[in-house]
């Protein structure tokens, strides 16, 4: 069993907040499939409640979040748009070490966003 895990953190650049309320999917990828491993929504902090992949789970591979951020984008008073230039974000990465935390923060604007690997 690992003891690494995997987390995520969402936050609005352009309001300087952290985003709450953003469903977030998390899929193991191999080849051209993907699994479904969890789903979780961000709090008023902007994160999961818990790890979306806990010690014990994680194992070597590709992974892909897919952060839904066409809802929020649409409450957080962003200028409307049909459809929306930033409504699902795919993120992919790779865990080479199961016995590490590896953490997926997504820095977000209504048109642009970054990502890298924190701690």
């Amino acid at each position: 069993m690992s003891n690494g895990y995997l987390t995520t953190h969402v936050l609005d650049t352009a309001r300087g907040l952290p985003a709450a309320g953003i469903s977030i999917a998390l899929y193991r990828v191999s080849g051209t499939s993907r699994e479904k491993i969890a789903e979780m929504v961000t709090n008023a902090d902007g994160r999961t409640d818990a790890p979306i992949l806990p010690a014990g789970q994680m194992t070597v591979g590709d992974y892909e979040l897919i952060f839904h951020t066409g809802p929020y984008l649409d409450a957080s008073g962003a200028t409307p748009e049909e459809p929306r230039f930033l409504s699902a974000i795919p993120i992919r990465f790779g865990i080479s070490d199961a016995e590490a935390h590896y953490h997926v923060p997504l820095l977000l604007s209504p048109f642009g966003y970054s990502t890298y690997r924190g701690s």
